[in-house]
């Protein structure tokens, strides 16, 4: 029987920038890095970084997405910092509730 989640792996084309962004915006915690990826954690969630030359072809597009929890207080000051780096929102949110 499953138990859960154990990890999540991302399929990046750039290791360095998709590792700051996930460290130095979202406040995951780093637990092991290597040239081609990284892990990540964030409460019980682990996350591997992995350099997949397949994600440099821009014409893949999906409703493929990941939603992380956030305090309703915190809402407003998480989508600030996102914008602020840089973080374009693909998809207007029709759904209930705050999201982006």
């Amino acid at each position: 029987m499953l138990l859960g989640l154990n990890h999540l792996t991302l399929a990046v084309s750039e290791v360095e920038r998709s590792f700051r962004f996930y460290v130095e915006v979202l406040g995951f915690t780093p637990k092991t890095r290597w040239h081609q990826g990284a892990y990540l954690t964030l409460g019980e969630l682990w996350l591997c970084l992995s350099l997949d030359d397949a994600r440099n072809d821009r014409t893949l597009s999906d409703y493929t997405h990941y939603a992380f929890s956030v305090a309703p207080e915190n809402f407003a000051l998480i989508v600030e910092r996102l914008r602020k780096v840089g973080v374009q929102e693909w998809k207007s949110n029709h759904s209930e509730g705050e999201s982006c």
